[in-house]
């Protein structure tokens, strides 16, 4: 299997600008028809090389399903430097005590931090859902941007190793965890995105790019079903009516549980 999606795929990330285009005329009717529930407090962590600004069009989408949203605060995500790891446990504490527990969205790299965050400290983390996050890579040179990666590393941790081992080997994440993918995806490859099947997991296909997930409306759907629910119920998420018709199957990550 491939460790990074083709050099098309990755031109092919310039679709994430009509997707933002898209989001930006839809998002009036999107709040007006996304499921809505009992308000939640969520975090949103952005991707690498990402800040708030790239999810704040999300972040809005969901405060006006009536949700209490916010984003990280520490800048630009430059990788797991001493900094931002310990930025965020102080995050997570100051919104767990203002109105825990989380849901954690994370895209990209910034479900790599939720997952981890979720592992540690399952008590304030009611559920995770992550977007085009590779987290059973070995590596991180296993993605189109790697070379970036590579240039920022001395600025990280070397005891924080998020990917050295893929988290199909490890212990299961203790919370509900909905993982978002796209096969046509330009920086990560979709198969690394994946989790394995367990009673409190699934993944979720749609059809888009890697950067432009954050403004998908399919993705977005998925996001506020999943906030949508019960506090203290979780099920599969299953498309509403004829709108299954627009969701590509999904798939199972088909690697036995260790």
């Amino acid at each position: 299997m491939a460790t990074r999606p083709s050099r098309l795929l990755a031109a092919l990330e310039i679709r994430a600008l009509g997707e933002m285009g898209s989001f930006a005329l839809s998002a009036p009717a999107l709040a007006a028809l996304l499921p809505k529930g009992t308000p939640k407090t969520v975090l949103v962590l952005p991707g690498f090389l990402a800040d708030d600004a790239s999810t704040a069009p999300m972040r809005r989408l969901l405060g006006h399903l009536g949700h209490d949203v916010h984003g990280w605060d520490l800048g630009r995500n430059i990788g797991p430097t001493n900094e931002i790891m310990d930025g965020l446990v102080e995050r997570v504490e100051e919104l767990d005590r203002r109105g825990g527990p989380l849901d954690i969205i994370g895209w990209s790299l910034g479900g790599i931090y939720a997952r981890e965050i979720a592992r540690l400290a399952p008590s304030v983390v009611r559920q995770v859902v992550t977007m085009a996050s590779p987290f059973q890579t070995t590596g991180p040179d296993e993605s189109n941007a790697s070379a970036a990666f590579r240039a920022l590393r001395a600025r990280h941790n070397p005891e924080f190793e998020l990917n050295r081992v893929p988290s199909w080997a490890r212990e299961p994440i203790p919370v509900w965890t909905t993982s978002i993918y796209t096969k046509t995806d330009g920086i990560v490859h979709w198969s690394q995105c994946l989790n394995v099947h367990r009673p409190h997991t699934e993944n979720i296909e749609v059809r888009g790019s890697h950067c432009g997930l954050g403004y998908n409306p399919f993705a977005m759907w998925i996001v506020a079903d999943r906030l949508a629910q019960p506090a203290n119920e979780w099920n599969r998420f299953r498309p509403p009516g004829p709108l299954r018709y627009l969701f590509p199957r999904g798939t199972g990550f088909d690697v036995a549980a260790a």
